[in-house]
């Protein structure tokens, strides 16, 4: 779980930037939409296949 301390002075503004920061490094969104809906064995296996095969254009293309 992520969690910030604000700062005596600190705005709440800043504060809620600060976290939004964290929980995106974090992969907290990532995650969630990851989740959002059964992922069938077959799906998976063709997501991962699509990623496989962009990885391997975007390194070949330089």
């Amino acid at each position: 779980m992520t969690h910030i301390i604000p700062g005596e002075s600190e705005g709440i503004e800043s504060a809620l930037r600060r976290f939004k920061r964290e929980v995106s490094k974090a992969g907290v969104f990532q995650d969630m939409k990851k989740h959002r809906h059964f992922e069938t064995p077959i799906e998976k296996r063709k997501r991962k296949e699509i990623a496989k095969h962009k990885q391997r254009r975007k390194r070949f293309r330089f």
